[in-house]
């Protein structure tokens, strides 16, 4: 006596529900992106793990990389049309661990310690801005239908692995000079002050430039591959004074991207908001859970 296994066996349960509605298939492809994602944060926690064993060098060169992967996965998303709920969300917690949790634990181990009260506040505002940022802009990027296409072009606030990479200024200094630190007693407790004001800029409305709609002429392609080959030569060989100099640049950039957005406003808008008003006001977001119910 043999048994046969029906090739459609019947509905379990009752269920009907034929197998096309049943299934729903993804296509890998549109996994990469994602994947893309968890190598971020699997270098953000390798960070965090070499910032505990005292290897400071390593853990800055390992978000470095998360860095790297952060800027390919949107890029790679937006080539491959896989953009989905799921990738921002998972995008945004690997942002917070790489690039809140992973600098802020790093300068805390390397020298903030030492600054007693003033270091743990700082070591614990800067993630908490973090997290305060990507919310903001979770919330935010559903409404960029809406926006004008000269605000899409500006950031509201130092973008999260912005602020990462100014934050750790002076650990590249340091790298650069390690007795730079400790001719002034003063030190620790500055970079902890650093740390606060980093956290501030990356919380504030201050806009500041999003090369994602910067374009430029065809002729420059060429020379800015070419800058790009330099800079990346440069990374390799002195990444300690490429990085100050990176991050000095984009510091001097804040300022210039503000004059220029509000240039833009004053012509688009005919108007300038208050600078206190970017500098501490916060977007229009709807944080009322009530309901109808709640209302009558």
């Amino acid at each position: 006596m043999s048994l046969k296994l029906a090739d459609n066996p019947p509905p379990i349960n009752g269920d009907t529900t034929p197998e096309s509605d049943a299934y729903h298939q993804i296509s890998l492809i549109k996994m990469v992106p994602s994947l893309i994602t968890l190598m971020a944060l699997i270098a953000g926690i390798t960070s965090l793990q070499k910032s505990i064993s005292g290897d400071y060098e390593g853990a800055v060169m390992m978000l470095l990389v998360a860095a790297v992967f952060d800027v390919l996965d949107g890029a790679v998303a937006r080539i491959l049309k896989a953009q989905s709920e799921f990738g921002a969300q998972l995008d945004s917690l690997s942002d917070f661990l790489a690039f809140g949790v992973a600098p802020a634990i790093l300068l805390h181990e390397w020298t903030m310690i030492d600054a007693g009260k003033l270091g743990w506040i700082a070591s614990v505002v800067f993630p908490v801005a973090a997290a305060l940022r990507l919310a903001r802009f979770n919330v935010a990027t559903k409404e960029t239908s809406t926006m004008p296409l000269w605000k899409k072009r500006y950031f509201s606030g130092v973008p999260t692995p912005a602020g990462a990479g100014l934050v750790m200024m002076p650990i590249y200094v340091w790298f650069l000079s390690p007795e730079t630190f400790g001719e002034f007693k003063l030190a620790t407790p500055l970079i902890a002050v650093w740390t606060i004001c980093v956290a501030a800029m990356m919380v504030s409305r201050i806009p500041t430039a999003s090369l994602k709609y910067m374009k430029l002429p065809d002729r420059m392609a060429v020379p800015l591959m070419a800058a790009i080959g330099l800079i990346v030569a440069a990374m390799i060989h002195a990444p300690w004074v490429t990085l100050t100099l990176i991050s000095s640049a984009y510091l001097i950039s804040v300022p210039l991207a503000l004059n220029h957005y509000r240039k833009l406003e004053q012509r688009f808008e005919k108007r300038n908001e208050d600078l206190s008003s970017l500098a501490f006001g916060i977007d229009e977001i709807n944080m009322d859970a009530s309901n109808e119910e709640d209302q009558i």
